[in-house]
């Protein structure tokens, strides 16, 4: 027996995720492709490895299928809650009109104001459910804005971190 999903997502808004976009570059794409994720660990540092898992219903996911598909995992700062609304909702426009974008080794874009960028190449992909989990070797990263607060999202809202003197606290 399980629980209903209501239940499962009434218990789990609970939890707070930082928030990251997610951007894919796929050899049938002469476009990237990104949407924003909280879906998102570290696995391990020997070889390096990190998770994102995906929606089926998301088109990211159907690019992310393709052999030759790369991704970036992009760590948002907390003053970019309305560039994670635009990965998130904005369906028509170009959703990278708007942000500092370079390229990664691997092609994929990256947030050049990220707090932390990874690039990574697809080691694995694992079927869960609703969403695909993919797990990515990492073989490039960047801390453009490291020690900024991290965007949290929490209770179906975005949160921020108050960041204090460590002597202080």
């Amino acid at each position: 027996m399980t629980i209903s999903s209501e239940k499962y997502r009434e218990a789990l808004r609970h939890f707070p995720a930082g928030v990251t976009i997610v951007t894919i570059k796929a050899p049938s794409q002469a476009k990237p492709h990104g949407l924003t994720v909280s879906a998102f660990a570290s696995i391990s540092p020997e070889p390096p490895l990190v998770m994102v898992a995906i929606d089926h219903r998301a088109s990211g996911h159907e690019l992310l299928q393709e052999e030759g598909a790369v991704f970036a995992v992009n760590i948002l700062p907390q003053d970019m809650s309305e560039l994670s609304n635009r990965f998130a909702w904005i369906k028509d426009e170009d959703r990278f009109a708007v942000g500092n974008w370079g390229t990664a080794v691997t092609g994929a874009p990256v947030l050049q104001d990220a707090l932390a960028w990874l690039d990574c190449t697809i080691y694995n992909r694992y079927e869960a459910g609703t969403h695909t989990i993919y797990i990515g070797q990492v073989v490039a990263s960047e801390c453009p804005r490291a020690g900024a607060a991290p965007l949290i999202y929490w209770n179906r809202g975005y949160r921020y971190l108050k960041l204090g003197d460590e002597a202080g606290d």
